[in-house]
């Protein structure tokens, strides 16, 4: 069982029915593998101060963050990830991959395509539930 574990929080963009994901760096830990972007809350940091600051550090992006459409808790084998991912507009068109590789707007069709972590991949099978294929739809109320 893992022993130590961190919260991770991502956005889900999307724009023209297509999503945005970045790929990790050669240097991160699991390189070169793609996800929504966003990152690690830093302890004292709210999900949204971190989406925030993430999305800014990588991207060089400003969001409007809404509510969490996925959540997952992953258990690699050293660590342990809980992964929540909220829905997210960019406040402007304007991206740079700052601390990523590279970014792409894909429909969601073709997520198989690309190589997620586990978690990721785990969270990403939970929100593709939710929207079909690549439209937004809105979570049942609770």
């Amino acid at each position: 069982m893992a022993q130590k574990g961190f919260r991770v929080v991502a956005a889900v963009i999307q724009r023209d029915g297509k999503y945005l994901i970045t790929q990790r760096r050669e240097t991160a830990s699991l390189p070169l593998l793609w996800e929504f972007p966003g990152g690690r809350v830093e302890p004292g940091e709210t999900d949204l101060d971190a989406l925030h600051r993430e999305l800014g550090e990588r991207l060089g992006a400003s969001v409007t963050i809404g509510k969490p459409v996925a959540f997952r808790r992953h258990e690699y084998e050293e660590y342990c990830v809980e992964l929540v991912l909220y829905e997210a507009d960019l406040d402007s068109s304007a991206l740079e991959p700052k601390r990523v590789k590279e970014y792409r707007w894909v429909p969601a069709e073709e997520f198989s395509q690309y190589p997620f972590p586990p978690a990721d991949r785990q969270t990403l099978d939970d929100f593709q539930l939710l929207v079909g294929q690549g439209k937004k739809k809105k979570l049942p109320q609770a």
